[in-house]
C-alpha cells in the first residue's frame, strides 16, 4: 500500500457522534447497516475484492499489523492501490472497534473485516475510485463452541486448490467459490463434515477458510509448505506458541494417507484459533477426542489473550439476541 495522502474523508481520527453500530465506508462513518457494494462494482461482478477477518479479544484486535501487511501484499497483487496508507487503516480498524465493541455484552469480542475492491466494473458503471470497507460482526461462536470438545469432521473431496497459474496461494481474496463447491460435496458425504483440499498433484493444502495442520507420533507439528498455502496468521501464531512450548514444527508435503495416521489433525483460522479434527473420511485420528497438543496451545494462547477462548465460546454460542 502507498503512503500518500488522499483527501477522503475521515483519515483525521474522526469519530461518530451517534450512537450503535458503525461501519467505514472510504474512510465515511456510516450506520453499520447502510453499508453497501453496488452491483456495478467489479468486487461484485467478479469476486475481485481483496479482504482481511480479524477477531477481538477483550476488544482488541488481534495482530492487526500482520493482517494489514497481509493485506497489503495481497493488493500489491492485484494491483489495486486503496488510497490510504496503512496506518491510517490501522488507526481506522482500531477506532470502529472501539466504537461497536462498547455496544457489546461484558465478555463478547467481535469480528472485523476490512475489505478492498477495485471499483466500477467497466462494462456497467464509468471509472471510479476503490471501495474501501470496514465492519465488524458479532463473532458465530455457535458455529465452533462444540467442535472445541467434540472436534471436527474432514472429507477429501474432488475440488481441488485453485492452482498458481490461477492467482498465487498468498493472496487473500473472496474469490472462493470453490471453497463453497467443496463444502457442499463434504457435507453431502457427511452432514457436518468440512472439506479439506488438495491441490493438483493430490497433496493436501487447506481446509475450507482453514489451515491445516498435522501433529506427527513424535508431537512434531507439520504444516504444508508456506508456497502452495495461505500465509495463515494463526498458523504462525500456533507455529511460535508450539517453539514456546518446546514442540519441534517443520513444513512438508502432506499426503491425504498422514491424515489418517496422525496423532492429532488441527484447524486454524482467526475467528476460533484452533479446532480439533476428529475423523477423516469417516476414520477416527488418533482416540477420536481433542488431544493434548491441541488442548496445550489452546491453553497457552488463552493464556496469551488473557481469555479463556473455549469458555468464552461456550458462554456466547447463543444467537445475541438469545443470549442472558
Amino acid at each position: 500500500m502507498t503512503d500518500h495522502t488522499q483527501s477522503r474523508a475521515g483519515v483525521d481520527g474522526t469519530r461518530p457522534t451517534t450512537g450503535g453500530a458503525r461501519a467505514l465506508l472510504n474512510g465515511q462513518w456510516i450506520d453499520a447497516d447502510r453499508l453497501t457494494v453496488p452491483v456495478t462494482d467489479a468486487g461484485f461482478m467478479l469476486g475481485a475484492t481483496v479482504a482481511e477477518q480479524l477477531r477481538t479479544f477483550g476488544g482488541e484486535l488481534f495482530r492487526l499489523d500482520a493482517h494489514l501487511e497481509r493485506l497489503g501484499r495481497s493488493l500489491s497483487i492485484v494491483g489495486v492501490d486503496p488510497g490510504f496508507s496503512r496506518d491510517e487503516l490501522a488507526d481506522q480498524a482500531r477506532q470502529l472497534v472501539a466504537n461497536n465493541h462498547a455496544l457489546l455484552a461484558d465478555g463478547d469480542d467481535l469480528g472485523l473485516s476490512i475489505f478492498v475492491t477495485p471499483g466500477p466494473y467497466a462494462t456497467f458503471a464509468p471509472p471510479g475510485e476503490p471501495i474501501v470497507a470496514l465492519h465488524t460482526y458479532h463473532l458465530p461462536f455457535r458455529l465452533w463452541a462444540r467442535k472445541y470438545d467434540v472436534g471436527q469432521a474432514l472429507r477429501t473431496v474432488s475440488i481441488r486448490q485453485v492452482p498458481d497459474e490461477c492467482w498465487p496461494a498468498e493472496l487473500k481474496c473472496r474469490s472462493r467459490m470453490h471453497y463453497f463447491l467443496a463444502d457442499r460435496e463434504a457435507a453431502a458425504a457427511e452432514p457436518g463434515a468440512r472439506a479439506v483440499l488438495l491441490d493438483l498433484a493430490g497433496h493436501v493444502t487447506e481446509s475450507s477458510t482453514a489451515n491445516v495442520i498435522v501433529v506427527g507420533s513424535d508431537g512434531r507439528l507439520i504444516s504444508p509448505p508456506r508456497s502452495a498455502i495461505l500465509p495463515g496468521i494463526s498458523l504462525d501464531t500456533v507455529f511460535d506458541t508450539a517453539g514456546q512450548l518446546g514442540l519441534d514444527t517443520s513444513q512438508s508435503p502432506i499426503a491425504p494417507d498422514d491424515l489418517y495416521k496422525a496423532s492429532e489433525v488441527l484447524l486454524t483460522s482467526t475467528s476460533s484459533c484452533i479446532l480439533p479434527v476428529t475423523t477423516i473420511d469417516g476414520a477416527t485420528i488418533g482416540d477420536g477426542r481433542p488431544g493434548p497438543v491441541f488442548r496445550r496451545l489452546m491453553d497457552a494462547w488463552s493464556h496469551r489473550v488473557g481469555i479463556d477462548i473455549i469458555q468464552q465460546a461456550a458462554q456466547f454460542a447463543s444467537p445475541p439476541g438469545r443470549r442472558r
